[in-house]
């Protein structure tokens, strides 16, 4: 066999190798998962910790509510002392010390539904802070499927590159040997020679944007990535927009989080309305003083109080019905914010749906260009073997060859992550919905904690009597104790906006 066509079938052969390598999209014997990444990221991305510590904050807002129903009881000590001249002893100075402790009790009775509205509005917010808690849970799985496919598009271009240079220095040594013994000209050589410096350039970039990658999926993952495997199939796709739509409706947690803080804002209305109405507490105390009088031994004196107080309010100044006006539009922004929501809900389903049609159908025709440009490739080595074809022409086929690769590997990277971003935009790119095995954590466990912590045996009782006269109006009541589970199903109506007083 000539130098020639040894040459040009040992390239033949590595451009062969490279174009199985991608199509076939092989995973290295040790690898990692996307599953892997999934997970580590879900137990320890420092955003998502953050925002459920704040969740296990917005929980205490019930505790703090609740607490309005229960007594507060306090101790009280003094001690005094006074320097003065007693007149009837001469002029001579006098020094009284006096000391006393009580301790008090308070108790509300009827709070004119002020504090069982608050106790709602409490409730509203721990699950909005829960859909709030869902919304960073998308976003950080977004980012890990974002980073996991780019390190691992980034990988394979840089792979491919890395062969598309050895293809290129083959071609070199290839036509630099037929130039020495005159079968081609200068011009032969320095276009293998230019090719060759172009593609070398490439790999450098190639390797350089891989370690970006690798960095930004460090940060979000919490470890440097290894050897990837190849992603998985994501579960629950939509077949049609109006399934993704009809999904979205119900459990974006967008749109969810924004109707809840709605109710908090209506519940809110009905707490500044009670400021109204009249309420009525217990207070009681016992305390001693003890105190020596002049000229006398030492006295102590003990007393118990207990005082039943009703206050009905008749002026504020203004002051109730400002607060009232300013609940209500309150209440009429977080109704406009509802509807803010959806629109963002539709937009984001509408360009994430659009996206996952346009990468469908570029990554079927990509397919379908890597086929045809290994075929034109074999051909033209082959053509060339017979002096059909020059060398320019064996060059430009290994770049549209190497280009439908890079394309292609592109176009999946593109698939994958707009079918992430639709899945989230329907509010299902959440662990449970990822992670096979792995309990994902449930924000209802910490409330169930928490909840009864201060409580006492009656404060129910003053809770029902409570609820019973607030100004509430036709609301629903919404349970932050309810399985969260149960909550993600129901879809939670807006309310109308309340007439103002």
């Amino acid at each position: 066999m000539s130098l020639r066509r040894r040459g040009l079938s040992s390239a033949a052969a590595c451009a062969l190798s490279v174009a199985l390598a991608v199509t076939a999209g092989a995973a290295p014997a040790v690898a990692e998962t996307l599953l892997d990444a999934v997970t580590l990221a879900y137990q320890t991305n420092p955003t998502l910790l953050a925002q459920r510590a704040t969740q296990r904050a917005t929980d205490e807002e019930y505790v703090q509510a609740m607490a309005g129903f229960r007594p507060t009881i306090g101790i009280i000590a003094s001690d005094s002392q006074i320097n003065g001249l007693d007149t009837t002893v001469g002029a001579a100075s006098v020094n009284l010390n006096t000391s006393s402790a009580s301790i008090t009790a308070q108790q509300t009775l009827y709070s004119g539904g002020r504090i069982a509205t608050a106790v709602d509005a409490a409730q509203a917010d721990i699950l909005e802070g829960r859909e709030q808690l869902r919304t960073t849970e998308a976003q950080i799985m977004t980012q890990v499927v974002q980073a996991y496919v780019d390190v691992r598009r980034d990988m394979r271009a840089l792979a491919i590159n890395q062969e598309n240079q050895k293809v290129l220095q083959g071609q070199l040594d290839q036509v630099q040997a037929q130039f020495d013994v005159g079968e081609v000209t200068r011009t032969d050589v320095a276009q293998a020679q230019a090719r060759l410096a172009a593609a070398k350039a490439q790999v450098d970039a190639a390797g350089a944007t891989l370690s970006v990658s690798r960095a930004a999926y460090a940060s979000v993952v919490g470890q440097t990535p290894t050897d990837l495997q190849q992603e998985p199939e994501l579960p629950g796709v939509p077949a049609s927009f109006d399934d993704a739509m009809d999904i979205a409706s119900k459990e974006n947690p967008g749109v969810r989080s924004a109707q809840y803080a709605e109710q908090a804002a209506h519940h809110r209305v009905a707490q500044a309305r009670a400021d109204y109405l009249p309420n009525a507490s217990l207070q009681a105390s016992y305390g001693a003083t003890l105190s020596p009088p002049l000229g006398l031994s030492l006295s102590q004196r003990s007393e118990f109080q207990a005082t039943a107080q009703v206050n009905v309010p008749i002026f504020t100044g203004g002051l109730t019905g400002s607060r009232v006006r300013a609940a209500i539009e309150h209440d009429n922004a977080a109704r406009v914010g509802i509807d803010g929501a959806q629109r963002t809900m539709l937009q984001q389903v509408s360009q994430a749906w659009a996206q996952v049609l346009s990468t469908r159908a570029s990554l079927t025709s990509n397919q379908e260009q890597v086929k045809a440009d290994e075929i034109a490739a074999e051909g033209t080595r082959q053509e060339y073997q017979v002096g059909l074809r020059t060398t320019i022409d064996v060059l430009n086929a290994e770049q549209e060859l190497r280009d439908a690769q890079l394309a292609l590997v592109n176009s999946e990277h593109d698939n994958y992550v707009a079918t992430a971003q639709l899945l989230a935009a329907m509010g299902r790119l959440e662990a449970r919905e990822l992670i096979a095995g792995v309990k994902p954590y449930d924000p209802k466990a910490n409330f169930d904690r928490v909840k009864n912590k201060g409580s006492v045996l009656y404060d129910r009782a003053i809770q029902a009597v409570d609820e019973r006269v607030r100004l509430h109006g036709d609301h629903p009541v919404v349970d932050a104790d309810a399985p969260i589970d149960t909550q993600l199903k129901a879809k939670v109506p807006p309310a109308p906006v309340p007439d103002q007083p």
